[in-house]
């Protein structure tokens, strides 16, 4: 990977371990410009194994760390927001703009693109009010901003198609809050990656805002219903007044995948008729726009061909079995203790997981769990590990399979027995100054209503074993 960041005309992806970001970065890459990948979290971008694009870590809420990533870059894609960190979204947001403004200015940036939401009329949405503010505070500055206002995005991984995704499996009859109803002009992520790269070069478009949008409007109700179509499945949408957006919140938790702070706040933004006039930008960027259906069946051919840059957590297809059915995001179960072993003492604690069937703490639960496996034709009980002190890539371990290991700080065990989803258990070891973590974290992208039905009643079991798990590598470590 590049480390090198004194060669003129960078474009820089602020925000680049985000859904747009993540996409964004090897396009660009592929299309011949010179990337520079930034996330306040380094390692998600390392996980993303892009050799041609240079990966730096920064934070706009540390002002500091601004400028050298900001350093010989000519464009500069900003695409933070802050919605999962909970109800304070909106002030960070600003905060985060004007920092990332000011530093780009003293930087010398040619261009800032930023991408934000359709504005509705009188808009009551925090999050959609958070990005129509945030474009204010970038333009604020001396640097030119060019702003693309897109709604919901229909491509694997995005929130808004995923919450539609797990709807449409889930739930056969749906009742629904009365959003359903709302309009919005869906857009596929190729034609918004594809806008967001031509107005970069295009003299005329700095300082401008542009609505995006696809070919067609229709009601979240219709999406899904053509979805499902697509997916071979038959649902009815029930919709219903009770269902608040705090209520609404809390069955989507229940009923997808979709983290909760980030339903939250798209709740608030669905139940608003969001329309656009896009004809400025298909007059400047003339490019060929898929209909719904083509960018339904786009997102799930880029998912069939493993064509998606997210790292496993996020839905990597092959950690759900390469079936575009499972749900994109995981539910998680966590267990961690505090440890004064060494990483290297805890690491070859982990190394041994699974070893004539020690999984450190109560082993006859995991015995039973590997009884059910075999007992339905699944591989438990049938395979053993190749030395019962060291993994390498592609090992077996019981049920399971090492599909990524880091020496001394992560070991990624796919699980391989017949289940209504795809899970993955996964050791990692947080190095601290005084004490280091341990976690064992079990993520499942659950397959339909059944898949959710197997995941709920084993959450306390899970919670309860992981952290007896932790705590037994920890003792035995010390």
């Amino acid at each position: 990977m590049s480390t090198e960041h004194s060669q003129p005309d960078v474009s820089l992806v602020f925000g680049a371990s985000g859904y747009i970001g993540s996409n964004l970065a090897p396009f660009l890459a592929a299309r011949g410009k010179r990337v520079r990948a930034v996330s306040r979290n380094r390692a998600v971008l390392a996980g993303r194994e892009w050799p041609e694009i240079e990966c730096r870590s920064a934070d706009a809420l540390e002002p500091d760390s601004l400028g050298p990533v900001l350093e010989n870059v000519d464009t500069a894609y900003y695409l933070v927001h802050s919605m999962a960190a909970g109800s304070d979204f909106g002030q960070l947001d600003l905060q985060a703009a004007a920092n990332f403004r000011d530093a780009a200015m003293r930087a010398g940036v040619r261009r800032i693109v930023y991408l934000g939401g359709l504005i509705p009329e009188n808009p009551e949405s925090v999050h959609l009010q958070s990005r129509y503010e945030t474009g204010e505070v970038l333009r604020e500055g001396d640097v030119p901003v060019t702003e693309i206002r897109a709604g919901m995005i229909i491509g694997p991984g995005s929130a808004a198609f995923e919450v539609m995704r797990d709807l449409v499996n889930n739930l056969p009859i749906m009742i629904t809050p009365r959003w359903v109803f709302s309009l919005s002009p869906p857009i596929a992520l190729p034609d918004l990656l594809a806008y967001l790269a031509a107005v970069a070069d295009l003299p005329e478009a700095a300082g401008k805002t542009y609505d995006a949008a696809g070919p067609e409007v229709l009601t979240y109700a219709e999406i899904m219903q053509r979805l499902a179509r697509i997916l071979g499945r038959r649902i009815k949408v029930l919709p219903v007044p009770v269902l608040t957006p705090k209520l609404s919140s809390y069955w989507l938790r229940l009923v997808t995948t979709v983290p909760v702070n980030i339903a939250r706040a798209l709740i608030d933004g669905l139940k608003h008729d969001v329309l656009a006039d896009d004809t400025a930008l298909r007059q400047l960027v003339p490019i060929p726009l898929h209909d719904l259906e083509q960018s339904i069946r786009a997102a799930l051919d880029a998912e069939r061909h493993n064509d998606i840059p997210a790292h496993w957590v996020e839905g990597s297809i092959r950690c759900r079995n390469f079936e575009p059915r499972y749900a994109f995001y995981a539910k998680r179960a966590i267990g961690s203790c505090h440890s004064s072993a060494s990483p290297a003492a805890l690491w070859r604690e982990i190394c041994r997981v699974g070893n004539n069937g020690d999984f450190f703490a109560l082993n006859g639960l995991w015995w039973l769990r590997r009884a059910g496996d075999w007992m339905v034709g699944g591989p438990s009980f049938r395979r053993r590990r190749r030395d019962p002190d060291k993994l390498r890539m592609g090992d077996v371990v019981d049920a399971w399979r090492v599909i990524a290991l880091q020496p001394q700080r992560k070991l990624t065990l796919l699980l391989e027995m017949k289940l209504p989803g795809a899970g993955v258990l996964e050791f990692e070891i947080i190095p601290g100054d005084e004490m280091n973590q341990v976690w064992a974290t079990a993520y499942f992208h659950p397959a339909g209503v059944w898949g959710l039905l197997y995941w709920y009643p084993l959450v306390p079991f899970h919670l309860w074993i992981f952290k007896a798990m932790t705590r037994e590598i920890d003792r035995r470590a010390s």
